[in-house]
């Protein structure tokens, strides 16, 4: 083989341009800490390190919903609570109001704070949050959920332009969570009575007489039963009070077996403040509606109390009803008796109003607490992505600067070895 000068000079240059070509990557690794540059470098772990990324990109945007669920659902637990508060006082001046030696002046006082319960739950009910959205109204959101006055309902309810609509925001690779609940669950479905009947006088009634709330004792017997709609019915005769049970349904007493009351002399004794069994008691034909009510009072023949299927309304009907009462002016006795049935029933209808508001609040709590433990969650998965790309990618920098070093010797010595052949030509002797 003829070595020309031409190609010593060549080879020499293509060997230097090598060696620095290696030790400028070395330095670039160094100055990066990097020890992928190019795909070309590790083709497999260069794929391997763009999945992780993506899933670290992912989870970061998980984590950012998981905080922007948790500002939402905390606005929400703030007003929540601040409705159960008011909730809570409108349960004791329900309890206050129940007394008739309270004066009028009494009754007007509670009445005046009541309203303005009505007036501040209105309020929240309503309530935007800082992009000018309705948090109750569903997916409603840039429409007024609530209307109606205090003074408007008259008997009715508010009117409720939201929807049942709960938004959501995915949290994580499968759970989506709600951050907002309709203000149909929070303020207008809430159950009447004691959430299976509700009772009620007569508009006619004249005695004194005081029906309760009542209770279930057997949700399956209510369930199972076919007379819902119920009367109890009393009859005065000679200074004995009996009283009858009737389905208003089909005009029939429950105590005879399905004979109008008007073919009938069977009924039951009444006295103050005992139970009345809603069910069959010794020979009477077999029935059972599960539960019991109790009147107190001397009641006037023809009197009667009505028991019907529990409905839904809203707090802001509750609150009005006692307001109702509270301004009525009907101070005699039957007046009073009524009175205090009608407090009894607010009252009930805003304990169970307080209770829905209590439950909302603790589903808010469990799923901010769900929030609490995803966001522990990915930061860890955030921690493993960074441990997983850095060992894919980090560098070795004891192996690097050895490694430079090398190529520095590499290179040095590349340098010097064509400076010698270079040399190396016959002109040097002539």
């Amino acid at each position: 083989m003829r070595v020309s000068s031409s190609m010593i000079f060549d080879v020499g240059t293509t060997g230097i341009s090598r060696q620095t070509s290696s030790l400028l990557k070395v330095q670039q690794q160094l100055a990066s800490g990097r020890r992928i540059l190019t795909p070309g470098d590790d083709p497999i772990a260069a794929g391997r390190a763009i999945e992780i990324t993506q899933a670290k990109a992912v989870n970061a945007q998980f984590i950012d919903n998981q905080k922007a669920a948790a500002n939402a659902l905390g606005l929400e637990e703030v007003h929540l609570s601040h409705a159960q508060d008011l909730l809570t006082r409108a349960s004791e001046l329900a309890n206050t109001a129940g007394s008739t030696v309270n004066s009028p002046i009494a009754r007007a006082g509670i009445a005046t704070e009541l309203r303005s319960i009505y007036d501040q739950l209105m309020g929240i009910a309503n309530i935007k949050n800082a992009d000018g959205s309705h948090i109750f109204g569903g997916f409603k959101s840039d429409t007024v959920p609530f209307g109606g006055t205090i003074d408007s309902l008259n008997g009715g309810d508010v009117t409720y332009s939201g929807d049942d609509g709960q938004r959501l925001l995915q949290v994580s690779s499968n759970r989506y969570i709600e951050i907002s609940d309709s203000g149909l669950d929070l303020f207008r479905r809430i159950a009447t009575g004691n959430g299976y009947f509700v009772t009620d006088y007569a508009a006619s009634n004249s005695g004194t007489g005081i029906i309760d709330g009542g209770s279930i004792s057997d949700p399956v017997a209510w369930n199972s039963a076919t007379a819902h709609n119920v009367d109890v019915r009393f009859t005065v005769t000679a200074g004995v009070t009996t009283y009858d049970l009737v389905d208003t349904g089909t005009g029939n007493s429950l105590l005879t077996g399905g004979v109008a009351p008007a073919l009938v002399a069977s009924q039951r004794s009444y006295l103050s403040g005992q139970p009345i069994q809603l069910s069959a008691q010794g020979a009477e034909p077999a029935f059972d509606l599960g539960g019991t009510v109790r009147v107190s009072g001397t009641v006037a023949d023809g009197d009667r109390f009505t028991l019907a299927p529990s409905s839904s309304q809203s707090v802001f009907a509750s609150i009005a009803q006692l307001v109702g009462a509270l301004e009525s002016n009907d101070t005699t006795a039957a007046g009073n008796a009524k009175f205090l049935t009608d407090v009894g029933a607010a009252r009930n209808n805003a304990t169970l109003a307080l209770n829905n508001m209590v439950t909302a609040r603790a589903r808010v709590g469990s799923r901010l607490n769900e929030l609490e433990s995803l966001q522990v969650m990915g930061e860890q998965f955030g921690l493993q992505y960074d441990q997983a790309l850095s060992d894919l990618q980090d560098l070795d920098y004891a192996a690097a600067a050895t490694e430079l070093a090398k190529r520095q010797i590499s290179l040095e010595a590349a340098q010097q070895s064509f400076v010698r052949v270079s040399q190396l030509s016959l002109f040097n002797y002539l």
